[in-house]
This record gives structure tokens, C-alpha cells and sequence, in this order.
């Protein structure tokens, strides 16, 4: 794969490369041979499209980001509601885009499909129409994502995962390999096993993230009054604010599980517990 290059330089495009001239490079863009970008496409300054990667149109790519052999980014989607509505895929600043990867542009419901910054999108993943995915998320090889999928930030999704339309996982969250993910998933939690159920705190995670041991102890309480304490969510709601002394984690919490019961009556997901 080509290296990115000062981001003043006029864009380096492969002789063998098909770029639409409607097709926005800024400076610093490298697109290696076969590839192709179309039409109404935005290219932030030092991205790196690798040979044979295609980006299609509406897609708008942050600076410093790279797409890898054979990607396709910003394809429509695969909903048999979708009548070629002009919708987006919009991606932030430096996030890399591995192997055979898929990515589609949004539908109507939504009008695009977003990934945040600095997140990294192993080979062979796909992000179906809609999604919301966050910044610094890692999506491991293989793991397939349905549509209005929502995926916060820091969360780490290990191989093979099969996630739900309509599912939301949430910040620092991280899901073991192999896992079929019907259900939303708390911030701050680690799930495995088949079933799939909560296994314990990320605690590695939130380490490697900078959280102290303050917040790392309230949290661990606030995990097992909501998975270990056989209280139902609305009496572990309870439990916790009165227990626990309120902090932006605990808020991020309990707002998520909220939101995540208000939303289960329209998707049927509902809360992984």
C-alpha cells in the first residue's frame, strides 16, 4: 500500500485508476492501480485509496484515512426498500479500511450511514445501510453488521460477530469472537459465551483507556447490581442511585439502559442481561 504523502502535494492517481471529474481530491490523495472512485465522492487530504478498492458515489472519506485492496466503500445498500434515493456514507479523519471490507451508504430512514475517526475496519467486514458507528471502534475481521446497527465509541468487536439490525452496543464495550448479538449492549461490559450473556466488566479495556480505579470500582458495583444481584433493571435502576454516587459513567450507564427499554417496544431487541 502506498504511503501517505505530504498532504500539499496534488494528488497521485495510477495511471491504471478510473477517478470520475466530478470526484472531489484534495491535496496529499494517493489512488493506487485498478482503483476506482466515482462520481460526487470527497477524498480528505492524504487518504490512500489501495489498487482495486472502489469508492462509490456519495461517499465522503476524512483526511488521512485508508482504504485497502478491494474494499468496496459507499456501495448502496442491501434493503429491498432502497429506490436509489441520493443518500451518504461519511467517514471521519483517519480511520483504515482493511481487505474486502464492504460499507454501505445509507437509506431513507436515515438519509447515511456514519463512522466516526480513528477506527479501524478489519478485512472482510461488513456495515449495513444506516449504521452509526463511533470513534477509536475496532470491528475485527469478519464481523457483519445489519442495518441502523449503532456502535459507540472505543467499543471492540472481535471476529466473526453477527449483530442484529436496529442492535446498539455501547462505549467500551467489547464483544467475544464468534458471538451472535440480538440484544443491545451496555457500555462498559464484556459479553461471551453462547448464549450470549454479560461476563463481566472490561476492565483491561477501560485500564488501557485511561479510566482510574475510582470510576473502574463504582462501575464494577454498578455491574453487578445489573447482572449479579437478580434484581429486575428497573429495581437495579434504583439500587444504583442510591447506592452509587453519581459520575459521567454512571450516567452513560443508566441512560443507555433507559433508552434501551424506550426503543425495545419499536426494534424488539431490548436490553442483553
Amino acid at each position: 500500500m502506498s504511503q501517505p504523502r505530504d498532504q500539499n502535494d496534488a494528488p497521485d492517481i495510477h495511471s491504471t485508476a478510473i477517478v470520475h471529474p466530478r470526484a472531489k481530491l484534495a491535496p496529499g490523495v494517493v489512488v493506487g492501480p485498478y482503483a476506482i472512485i466515482a462520481e460526487d465522492t470527497v477524498l480528505g487530504a492524504g487518504t490512500v485509496i489501495s489498487s482495486h478498492a472502489r469508492v462509490e458515489r456519495y461517499t465522503i472519506l476524512g483526511k488521512q484515512c485508508a482504504v485497502h485492496h478491494g474494499a468496496v466503500v459507499g456501495s448502496i445498500p442491501q434493503d429491498l426498500k432502497f429506490q436509489g434515493e441520493k443518500t451518504t456514507l461519511e467517514i471521519g479523519d483517519r480511520t483504515v479500511i482493511r481487505e474486502f471490507a464492504t460499507l454501505n451508504r445509507g437509506t431513507r430512514a436515515h438519509g447515511k450511514t456514519s463512522i466516526g475517526s480513528n477506527s479501524l475496519l478489519m478485512a472482510y467486514v461488513h456495515i449495513a445501510h444506516d449504521c452509526i458507528i463511533g470513534n477509536n471502534v475496532i470491528l475485527s475481521n469478519s464481523a457483519q453488521l445489519g442495518g441502523h446497527v449503532e456502535i459507540a465509541d472505543y467499543a471492540n468487536i472481535s471476529s466473526l460477530v453477527a449483530i442484529h439490525q436496529f442492535v446498539k452496543v455501547g462505549a467500551y464495550a467489547m464483544v467475544s469472537g464468534g458471538s451472535k448479538v440480538s440484544k443491545d449492549i451496555c457500555p462498559y461490559i464484556k459479553v461471551a459465551r453462547d448464549p450470549l450473556k454479560p461476563v463481566s466488566l472490561n476492565t483491561i479495556g477501560l485500564k488501557r483507556r485511561g479510566f482510574g480505579s475510582d470510576s473502574i470500582r463504582e462501575l464494577k458495583q454498578a455491574y453487578r447490581i445489573l447482572f449479579r444481584s437478580h434484581l429486575n433493571t428497573s429495581q437495579a435502576i434504583e439500587r444504583i442511585q442510591h447506592e452509587l454516587a453519581p459520575s459521567e459513567e454512571i450516567d452513560t450507564l443508566l441512560t443507555f439502559i433507559r433508552e434501551s427499554a424506550d426503543r425495545s417496544g419499536q426494534s424488539g431487541r431490548g436490553l442483553l442481561s
